[in-house]
């Protein structure tokens, strides 16, 4: 069953093909310089800007950038306490359950587990009194039967896919 836009994003994939050497070569460039331009990429890459621009669009329609609102740092907009939140809930509410964790607006991603918990999301808060809160607010979802906080110490690897890249390049 196709629940978002990553899972179609998956399924055009295969089956309008993989990515191929210049397709790679282009998101190894943006790997480096996530912000740079068409022009950048294109003299980097030796490509002509509607060849880079046209690869771009393709990539982009085919779901493989996520959110850019991914490079955004919680902390510079106040809410500097991040903590994993796990969620077991009733299945057959899953996807209203689902429904009203977006409506919060403190729940950065959710993800779905396989094993004993649910779901895990991860949030922000102002402070411990405000990630109590939070947390309030998840238990108070109807069909959510238990939750168990963990606080973002730091992290220790960051979100990359460089060696994924890497890999496929040595793969194509």
């Amino acid at each position: 069953m196709l629940r978002n836009y990553r899972d179609v994003a998956v399924l055009l994939f295969r089956i309008m093909g993989t990515l191929d050497r210049v397709d790679l070569e282009l998101l190894d460039a943006l790997a480096d310089d996530h912000r740079a331009t068409v022009v950048a990429l294109s003299e980097r890459l030796g490509m002509s800007r509607n060849t880079v621009q046209a690869r771009m669009a393709k990539l982009e329609r085919s779901g493989v950038f996520t959110s850019f609102e991914r490079a955004m740092v919680p902390g510079v907009l106040g809410y500097p306490i991040e903590a994993m939140i796990s969620i077991v809930v009733r299945q057959a509410e899953l996807p209203r359950i689902t429904e009203a964790l977006a409506e919060v607006p403190e729940v950065l991603a959710v993800h779905g587990l396989s094993g004993q918990v649910d779901l895990l999301a991860r949030v922000a808060a102002r402070d411990t009194q405000h990630l109590f809160a939070v947390d309030a607010r998840i238990l108070a979802i109807e069909g959510v039967e238990r939750t168990e906080t963990s606080l973002v110490m730091g992290e220790v690897i960051g979100y990359r896919v460089r060696p994924l890249l890497e890999e496929a390049r040595r793969d194509s």
